[in-house]
């Protein structure tokens, strides 16, 4: 199948038909996954479905510290005002 990319406003985008949106239950969100010279549209159904037991699951695992300090702990503020 080919399409064609359509500008948007000042950007561009790829219209779907309404079969292809049915068929594959795609609703307001896609996920885009870039892979191997190729771009894979997946439909999602509930976004960040999930992220709660995730997340709880980092913390019990330590694993949700942050990777940088915190940029500003030194800052001096007052100098903004």
């Amino acid at each position: 199948m080919e399409t064609a990319i359509i500008k948007i406003g000042n950007s561009k985008g790829l219209r779907l038909s309404k079969t292809i949106l049915e068929k594959y239950n795609i609703k307001d969100k896609v996920e885009i996954i870039l892979e191997m010279g190729q771009i894979i549209l997946k439909p999602i159904e509930t976004p960040r479905k999930n992220w709660d037991v995730s997340f709880e699951k980092m913390h019990q695992e330590g694993d949700d510290a942050l990777l940088l300090t915190d940029v500003f702990e030194d800052e001096d503020f007052e100098e903004w005002k």
